[in-house]
């Protein structure tokens, strides 16, 4: 059954999201602040497939969270629940390893949208076709191999840990080698095109993604930029 963590310490706000996300077939895993949330994900007696966290959160804040659950899965969806005044904890959020964030306040029927597609993202990492040998899953573009069977990534075969949503912007790009793709482009492509949210979101994960990827995150060579328009992959 989808399984999704939601931690959030005003019980109202907590309350609205547990009911709507029953109401769609998901089981939920409470936690009223942030150790809460941490000791719930460690317990969990099956996988939990999405956590929604709320920044401000006593005991320990979302971001810690975050980062904690990011270090320990890969594949995990996590969705961040932020303030409008919080736009460098979006941003803090998307480097830490959140796929995605709300901000407050948000219609039901917003968050049910981004839950749903980032679901459909968690549960493609599941599906393994065996039918089809690794050579003919595999993406090559210099040293980097992008394994569409494993979802994996490798540079030189060294593995790089990589986010659900990390691996579709790869995937993106080395179908696309070597043109120009706008920004708008890979938020449809990634994140579906009835995303409500900005396009900020791609910006923060090339960041997160050139830090994997590149010798010199700060000059890179693979993952680069077009101004004006969005980015391209250079082999």
């Amino acid at each position: 059954m989808k399984h999704i963590l939601v931690a959030e310490d005003e019980a109202a706000i907590r309350e609205l999201i547990v009911f709507n996300l029953v109401r769609s077939g998901y089981k939920v895993t409470q936690a009223e602040d942030g150790l809460q949330a941490l000791e719930a994900y460690n317990s969990a007696d099956e996988t939990i497939d999405i956590a929604i966290l709320d920044i401000m959160m006593p005991e320990m804040d979302g971001l810690a969270v975050c980062k904690e659950i990011r270090s320990k899965d890969d594949n995990i969806g996590i969705i961040m629940l932020t303030a409008k005044t919080q736009e460098m904890d979006k941003i803090t959020g998307l480097m830490m390893g959140a796929d995605d964030y709300v901000t407050k306040p948000f219609s039901p029927s917003e968050l049910m949208a981004r839950v749903d597609a980032l679901y459909r993202r968690v549960s493609v990492a599941s599906k393994v076709n065996e039918k089809v040998s690794d050579s003919e899953y595999i993406l090559r573009s210099g040293d980097f191999a992008l394994n569409l069977r494993n979802r994996t990534l490798t540079k030189k075969g060294v593995l790089i840990e990589l986010t659900q949503v990390e691996f579709q912007i790869m995937e993106y790009f080395l179908s696309n080698q070597g043109a120009a793709l706008d920004r708008n482009d890979i938020l449809t492509h990634v994140w579906g095109d009835n995303y409500f949210g900005e396009d900020k979101v791609v910006d923060v994960n090339i960041r997160r993604l050139r830090m994997k990827i590149e010798d010199v995150a700060s000059n890179p060579v693979h993952l680069t930029t077009v101004w004006g328009m969005g980015y391209k992959w250079i082999s």
